[in-house]
């Protein structure tokens, strides 16, 4: 507002014009006024432009964050080949960064753990365990050699001034390589955030090949933490996708388990904690945590009493940190402003990004050697026909510049441009001493030199993918070495919670009053059970519901059945007799309970309200069971007493009426027998992918199983196993080489090398030790040793190569197993395969080969003794 005018002695003629004067001060003052709902609202967008595109989000040219960027040039100024304070490279990038000297340091450290762009030396903390780098002023950095190749130089960078206008700073560094999907990014701006995961090395250089070649290409993430990765939704990088990382858990004994990584984003540290928080909510049951950590990753879990490892392993992975799930969302800034894209396509901009510079530095190249052969062609001239005796008479500078001009004209034609005057003054100061002791010879030879390089940038800008290609190719093969893929790519099982939860609570119900629960401890006990299981409860009136496990629940009086369910357990079956009201006839009936709504009751009867179940039985393996059923003693029927197989009538729908029993009214019905399974054994597949068995025909089929029955195993390493086919097992789907349904006459035939007395052996055994989950070696224990074929087949024929004779020539030969070697013990060494230098054995084509493997020796060690090698 304007300033009211004081009183003065102002004439009245004046008084009318300052009048009009306040007004529009006035006037103006309102035009000018800005609401503060405007102001926040303008400095709230560029506060989140800030924050976007100069703080959380990495660009893509050179997949750096502003302060990353200026670390790596504060570092490129600093350098010198020696190791740094990290306290002085802080002190540095301040010159450059408007923040404080934490954001940088923090920076720094994640920069050098990820052990790419820069050399550390000291302690820079570990990402397994979680521990920090030590104080900026006792570690110590310097910028790596892949760094000093790939990310600087001057004459392709755009620059810019610094925050305070002091310094120079590059806009962004000339990347020639997809470092932010090497690294991997992560941060939260304002209104959106980006997580980009990392990927190998090695695998981005051959897509970006691929690329180059115009070809199709797919990355996968790979974390340095290692441990296993499952990407089938990972729908590319992109928002929306997802990926499931999981430790490695080895199973050492029964009672003991080793965790040898942590998934990425976690640590050793969490990765306890949650292990002991799942052990106190009883989802789990352990003894005893051990963090051994030292080079490597190991924690030692000491298991309960009792307790299945592998069940320990799948509870592990549900309810523990041993697996987690991790959503990538690519965010870049792109034309100075976010852009959501795919990794491929991110790859694919980054390629091209790097084409581009690579041309420019051809270009640059180019343009400095045509300068030197222009010079030194100028030079050439200037000296060999004695062009600066011409200027001796000269008085003045410009006579100079003229005579040694005019003297050139002769020879300009020869030259690569126009000649300047800046290019006389050049030969101007070239010393006598120059002239007196030039060298024709080498002048030609340095001009010839420059000619070939010239041509050769030429024919590398004419082929400049070609170029690309050989360029990523020596990146591969200078630091390539020691980034091979840590994590391994598996496809994961779906593992049911409530399958694998420990018993933590215990079941009890009140079957007068209707209640169950775990609170009811003074009832009547039922089972085990944990808090995330489901119970379903039958009762007299032919209703059941099932529901969530509570302290204490009403679910219906008159109980006559409650046990913990299980979803789509196709083997668990009931038997039941009621009878109904409607008809006044009793029926019978089997079914299952493969799915429901939970809370909701079922009537299993017709419905009439004064129908009421006679008999119920559960059977875990579908049992048939013979029953005797007494009939009313008033009744007219003649026979009064009579059996019943269940077994005559088919299991259907929990909704059928089921099968007449008898039309008159029924005193009583008592269980006379068990009988067998109605459903036979149980069809297991095996799933060589994830390495798990499943009912859902996944994979290989196994065959039929009851109880009783086993399965075999042959891993790579010489081993044989017995285990059971509980869905629970797991298996290494690297190591299996065989896995089928045991039979204990089947033979197995194996080649082994013996390290000891370097020799090839055959053997043909049965399985004598019928132990359930103990592994055994059939091989010699002996260094070097290794499983070269086997096969469970009847009559397996090998293929084996040798040398023989002076000189030595290579001989071919198949052989039947069971015509070399007889059947003996499964720890004999069996019968030497050949007494020359064998160089070859694999099982021959026409064995079948589901229950094969074939393993050709390796160059490695004892091996190269025998001069092995693979056909």
């Amino acid at each position: 507002m304007a300033k009211k005018s004081k009183k003065s002695d102002h004439t009245e003629s004046e008084q009318p014009q300052n009048n009009n004067s306040n007004n529009n001060n006035n006037n103006d003052s309102l035009q000018s006024t800005v609401h503060v709902q405007d102001l926040y609202k303008n400095w709230f967008l560029d506060y989140a432009s800030y924050v976007i595109l100069e703080r959380a989000v990495p660009a893509l040219y050179d997949g750096l964050k502003p302060v990353q960027r200026r670390i790596l040039h504060a570092m490129k100024r600093m350098d010198d080949g020696r190791y740094h304070k990290v306290a002085n490279i802080i002190g540095h990038t301040m010159q450059f960064h408007p923040h404080g000297d934490a954001a940088i340091g923090d920076a720094l450290v994640n920069l050098g753990q990820k052990e790419l762009l820069i050399d550390t030396q000291g302690n820079w903390g570990d990402i397994r365990t979680g521990d920090s780098a030590a104080a900026p002023r006792y570690i110590e950095a310097r910028l790596s050699k892949f760094a000093l190749e790939v990310a600087f130089n001057p004459d392709t960078t755009e620059w810019q001034l610094s925050y305070d206008g002091r310094q120079k700073e590059p806009v962004h560094l000339p990347m020639k390589f997809p470092l932010v999907l090497a690294q991997g990014a992560e941060g939260i701006a304002v209104g959106l955030s980006t997580k980009i995961l990392p990927h190998n090395f090695n695998e981005l250089i051959d897509a970006t090949i691929q690329i180059l070649k115009g070809k199709e290409s797919q990355i996968f993430p790979d974390f340095p933490t290692g441990g296993y990765i499952d990407v089938t939704n990972y729908n590319d990088g992109k928002r929306g996708g997802r990926v499931r990382v999981r430790a490695k858990i080895e199973i050492v004994d029964r009672q003991t388990l080793i965790i040898r990584n942590v998934p990425y984003g976690s640590t050793t540290s969490s990765l306890i904690d949650s292990i002991i928080k799942a052990n106190d909510n009883g989802k789990i049951k352990i003894k005893h945590v051990v963090d051994n950590t030292a080079e490597e990753v190991e924690i030692l879990i000491e298991l309960a009493p009792g307790v299945s490892p592998n069940v320990t392993i799948d509870a592990l992975y549900a309810f523990t940190d041993c697996e987690i799930s991790i959503s990538p969302n690519c965010c870049v800034i792109y034309e100075d402003r976010p852009r959501f894209m795919s990794v491929t396509d991110l790859l694919k901009a980054s390629t091209e990004h790097t084409v581009d510079l690579l041309r420019r530095e051809l270009e640059i190249k180019k343009a400095d050697l045509s300068e030197k052969l222009f010079f030194s062609s100028l030079e050439k001239i200037f000296i060999e026909n004695r062009i600066y005796r011409d200027i001796e008479e000269c008085e003045t500078w410009e006579s100079v510049i003229e005579t040694i001009d005019k003297g050139l004209e002769p020879f300009k034609k020869q030259l690569l441009r126009e000649v300047t005057e800046e290019d006389i003054i050049k030969l101007t100061e070239i010393k006598i001493k120059r002239i007196s002791k030039y060298n024709s010879f080498k002048a030609d030879e340095l001009i010839r030199q420059l000619r070939e390089e010239i041509e050769q940038v030429d024919f590398h800008l004419a082929h400049l993918t070609e170029y690309a290609i050989n360029y990523f190719a020596k990146l591969k093969g200078k630091y390539g070495k020691g980034r091979e893929r840590k994590t391994e790519i598996r496809a994961f099982d779906e593992i049911q919670v409530s399958q694998v939860a420990a018993a933590n609570q215990k079941l009890y119900v009140n079957r007068k009053e209707g209640f169950i629960g775990y609170a009811l401890k003074k009832d009547e006990f039922v089972s085990d059970c944990s808090d995330i299981d489901d119970i379903i409860v039958f009762r007299k009136d032919g209703k059941f519901l099932v529901t969530r496990i509570s302290d204490k629940a009403f679910v219906g009086k008159d109980i006559i059945h409650v046990a913990v369910w299980k979803k789509n357990d196709i083997r668990m079956t009931y038997n039941m007799i009621y009878f109904d009201s409607k008809s006044g006839k009793s029926y019978a009936k089997r079914f299952n309970v493969t799915s429901i709504t939970r809370d909701r009751e079922y009537d299993l009867t017709r419905g009439g309200k004064d129908s009421k179940v006679l008999y119920f039985s559960a059977n875990p393996n579908s049992e048939s069971e013979i029953v005797t059923i007494m009939l009313s003693h008033g009744c007219k029927a003649r026979k009064k007493k009579f059996d019943f197989d269940f077994g005559t009538i088919a299991v259907k729908g929990r909704g059928a009426q089921g099968n007449m029993v008898t039309r008159w009214p029924v005193r009583r019905v008592v269980q006379k027998e068990v009988g067998e399974s109605t459903l036979g054994g149980i069809d297991i597949w095996y799933d060589p992918m994830i390495g798990r068995l499943n009912f859902e025909k996944r994979g290989n089929y196994l065959g039929k199983f009851d109880n009783g029955d086993l399965i075999l195993v042959i891993t790579k390493d010489g081993n044989y196993e017995l285990t059971s086919y509980e869905l629970t097992n797991r298996y290494d789907p690297d190591a299996v080489l065989i896995i089928e349904k045991f039979d204990p006459e089947t033979v197995i035939s194996a080649v082994h090398y013996d390290g000891e007395n370097k020799n090839f052996y055959v053997k043909r055994f049965k399985i004598s030790t019928q132990t359930p989950g103990k592994p055994f070696s059939f091989i010699s224990p002996a260094k070097g040793s290794r499983l070269v074929v086997t096969s469970t087949k009847p009559d397996p024929v090998i293929e084996v190569e040798y040398l023989k004779g002076r000189p030595k020539k290579e001989y071919s030969e198949k052989i039947k197993l069971n015509e070399l070697v007889d059947v003996k013990g499964w720890k004999a060494r069996g019968n030497r395969l050949s007494r020359f230098q064998v160089t070859y054995v694999g099982l021959s084509d026409n064995a079948d080969s589901e229950s094969e493997s074939r393993i050709p020796p390796e160059i490695s060690g004892e091996a190269e003794q025998l001069n092995l090698f693979e056909k």
